[in-house]
């Protein structure tokens, strides 16, 4: 399987100066900034995906700007990320529509027309039909019962304008790759679908609606579509934003699965409580460290409103915010100890977990919780044990939760180990 990795602007400052929280000088985002296969040196991945939602439309916002959308129609995906070295020119560029961003219209924004046009613009290998995402899963549900009238309405929609997205798409030739959205409600609806656009001609599906199911499920709606199409055995799979990474190896027994798309690595730097620094360890696994929670005084939405609210005199949450910098610092040093180090941190932590109805003895067992956290992220000191360009470079300030900069760092150091994990475990 091909680690696909959807790209949501995920750059960051080369130049960015830790110790004054600012970027360098002169900085023009985006055209001084570094992809994460840029800041590394190579690609943690075999390929990116770039959802038509995330670049924009006219009446359809993205996260481009109105100018980094025009250029990256002028000039294609590949040229747009830098992803256009002669390493790269191998590796799949995906398209998709971005079917989460439209999940509650009645029916997607999108034609099979202005689609391919995306895609031509684009410039891209591999793109997606129009799809209608279905949130309901029954795995009792038998053929094509069960599911709701809405659930069916999306079904039938998705496979008709997968129709008329593959005619649409001959146009772009043979070297680009039509890939079928597989949508169902139950492992039956999704072989159903499977079966229906293979017969159309599609010889290359993409399974959508995973994000928000349990491993156990996916299991079920993967084997049931890889068991109805195992009679053409030239078709590949795809997982659309498979975000249950720690579990892929499982994902191997399907032979048909060609790629999977994540961004699940990244995200984990600054979206999960716990598990934010990837670390490979000698079982052959991977070991996971939470990062320290430093954020700027002066910026923190909670921090802002106690010190308006005067609940926290703001002179002093900014000397705990300077006092936790510079003693983790000095640990990293050696020049700090483990429990005044702690101590500082935890001191800073306080305010940032205090609400006027916590109890003193729930504010204590919660602040006794992320100690042991940090104690364990302290003790081992990850960041000195990898020899990524992020780590490197970054030092200690890679394992500190604060702001953009800070966090993407940590998340493509994250991709970075992710990407090795899988070669280590022969599922790429």
């Amino acid at each position: 399987m091909k680690f696909i990795f959807a790209d949501s602007q995920d750059y960051v400052d080369p130049r960015y100066d830790f110790l004054n929280d600012l970027n360098g000088a002169g900085r023009q985002p985006y055209w001084d900034d570094q992809y994460p296969h840029e800041i590394l040196g190579y690609a943690p991945y075999d390929g990116v995906l770039i959802s038509r939602a995330i670049v924009g439309d006219p009446g359809v916002s993205g996260k481009y700007s109105e100018s980094q959308a025009m250029r990256f129609r002028r000039v294609g995906a590949r040229e747009f990320l830098r992803f256009n070295k002669p390493e790269h020119l191998d590796k799949p560029v995906f398209g998709d529509c971005g079917a989460f961003s439209y999940s509650k219209e009645e029916v997607p924004p999108y034609t099979a027309a202005d689609t391919v046009e995306f895609y031509s613009d684009g410039k891209f290998t591999h793109g997606c039909s129009i799809d209608h995402i279905i949130f309901e899963f029954d795995s009792n549900a038998k053929g094509l019962d069960g599911g709701s009238d809405e659930a069916k309405a999306r079904f039938d929609i998705t496979l008709q304008l997968a129709t008329e997205f593959l005619a649409e798409s001959k146009q772009l030739g043979k070297d680009f790759t039509p890939v079928g959205v597989v949508q169902g409600w139950s492992p039956d609806s999704l072989a159903a679908a499977a079966v229906d656009l293979v017969k159309m001609g599609y010889r290359y599906l993409a399974i959508g609606g995973l994000v928000p199911l349990k491993v156990n499920e996916i299991h079920q709606a993967v084997a049931a579509v890889h068991s109805a199409i195992s009679q053409w055995p030239e078709v590949r799979l795809h997982l659309l934003g498979f975000a249950k990474a720690d579990n892929l190896h499982e994902f191997a027994q399907y032979k048909q699965i060609a790629t999977f798309d994540t961004t699940s690595p990244l995200l984990r730097a600054f979206k999960d409580n716990t598990k934010n620094y990837y670390q490979p360890n000698a079982e052959g696994k991977l070991d996971y460290f939470t990062a320290i929670r430093i954020p700027q005084a002066l910026d923190n939405t909670k921090l802002k409103n106690h010190a308006k609210k005067g609940n926290f005199v703001q002179e002093n949450l900014l000397r705990m915010e300077r006092t936790a910098l510079n003693i983790l610092r000095s640990y990293d040093k050696g020049e700090a100890s483990l429990e005044e180090t702690l101590d500082a941190i935890i001191t800073y932590a306080r305010p940032l977990h205090w609400t006027p109805s916590i109890t003193e003895e729930a504010l204590k067992r919660k602040l006794h919780t992320l100690r042991l956290h940090y104690q364990r992220t302290l003790e081992a000191k990850p960041w000195q044990h990898c020899g990524c360009a992020i780590c490197r470079t970054a030092s200690v300030d890679t394992i500190i939760f604060r702001a953009s900069n800070r966090n993407k760092r940590r998340g493509i150091h994250n991709l970075g180990v992710f990407y090795d994990h899988l070669k280590r475990i022969h599922v790429a």
